[in-house]
């Protein structure tokens, strides 16, 4: 068995290789690809002895090719491409953030058994056109975010219940209980401090927003076919219990996990059941709590502005998604403040570029557009 890592030195990435390593010597590694961290993809080179390595900065590949695992092979851009249409592999991880990874998620998908999809993005961005994949297609792919991975579990095995609403949960970020007004001024090393997760700047911001629930509310819709008006996020600060399914009985199903990544990677590579995880129960202690409450809009503005999104326009959602990415990188250089993100993103998500989307190519085009757009008006959104 093989695996193909797209973003390998990220945490996903990382996380994945250490798994393998761990649970997995059956696996080998073929191909690890990476955008910009040189020295973390040569130390993997040598821990992990994959067949290629792909690094997206060209201007990197000379220090790449200096210290790298001689027995490993730098594939260049058309390698790359050439590498995807020829060669199948048994696993693949799409851990790369940001749209231009759709510019290979077809191939990806075409020419692997199954796919680890933790690319928001993609899901986002594309996930109307799931629809039109014939089955054997769509259950390729296996979503590891904690939430979708926990309906993803659940829904295998009992799919012909009826689901009335599902409740994706959420930690609430850094700043639960404190009015979205009265942030003005925090800074972003405060921002980025989530109080149970570590992940990356992006992730943890839009945690402390509540757009990652957003967006994965989104997700759900086209990965489970879900209506939004069966989708809804209940605030639960332990997040030890990722989803919860009430059915058209009012019984509940609450699928709860150690909220470590662990897991789903784990159950990704595991899929034949021959290993078992020994490391990552759910301890049930006397002084635990369990702790719900429903999403407040004077703390979460987001929220109420994307459940008044037109969802029926997939145009909208990627709106929402890149004014989002604009606003939280404006964030981040320190030319907003933090309550400027929900103004941004509401004067984005209100553009009309009159744009049809009906395949891959669509899709990057309207991105492109879309940044041009916001771009050209910079000036309006400051």
């Amino acid at each position: 068995m093989n695996i193909n890592i797209y973003g390998s030195t990220g945490i996903i990435g990382t996380k994945t290789l250490k798994i393998i390593s761990q649970y997995f010597p059956k696996i080998k590694i073929n191909l690890l690809c990476a955008n910009n961290n040189v020295s973390k993809l040569i130390k993997q080179s040598f821990l992990y002895s994959p067949k290629f390595i792909y690094l997206n900065n060209s201007k990197k590949i000379q220090t790449l090719k200096k210290k790298i695992n001689p027995n490993t092979k730098i594939l260049d851009y058309n390698e790359l491409t050439s590498y995807l249409k020829e060669t199948k592999s048994d696993y693949s991880v799409l851990a790369i953030s940001g749209y231009k990874s759709l510019n290979y998620f077809e191939l990806i998908l075409k020419n692997t058994s199954s796919l680890g999809l933790v690319n928001k993005e993609a899901i986002v961005s594309a996930g109307h056109l799931f629809r039109k994949y014939p089955k054997n297609k769509r259950k390729k792919i296996f979503p590891l975010d904690s939430e979708h991975f926990s309906i993803f579990h659940f829904l295998k095995k009992n799919n012909n219940l009826k689901v009335n609403k599902l409740f994706l949960t959420a930690s609430g970020g850094p700043f639960l209980g404190k009015k979205y007004s009265s942030l003005k001024n925090v800074s972003f090393k405060q921002a980025i401090k989530h109080p149970k997760w570590k992940m990356g700047y992006k992730n943890s911001i839009d945690s402390a927003t509540l757009s990652n629930k957003c967006l994965e509310l989104i997700e759900a819709n086209y990965l489970f076919d879900i209506p939004f008006d069966k989708l809804d996020v209940i605030i639960h600060p332990e997040s030890k219990i990722h989803s919860i399914f009430e059915f058209n009985n009012y019984i509940y199903n609450m699928i709860a996990f150690h909220n470590d990544m662990m897991i789903p990677i784990y159950h990704f590579l595991n899929q034949n059941y021959e290993y078992q995880l020994n490391n990552s129960k759910l301890a049930f202690n006397n002084n635990d709590q369990y702790t719900f409450q429903n999403v407040k809009i004077d703390e979460f503005p987001i929220y109420k502005l994307f459940r008044q999104i037109d969802k029926s326009d997939p145009s909208n959602l990627i709106n929402f998604n890149v004014a989002n990415e604009y606003a939280v990188n404006l964030f981040k250089e320190k030319l907003i403040k933090y309550t400027d993100i929900y103004k941004i993103v509401a004067k984005i998500s209100s553009l009309n570029l009159n744009y049809k989307l009906k395949n891959i190519k669509d899709i990057i085009i309207y991105h492109k557009l879309l940044e041009r757009k916001i771009d050209e008006n910079r000036f309006y959104f400051n």
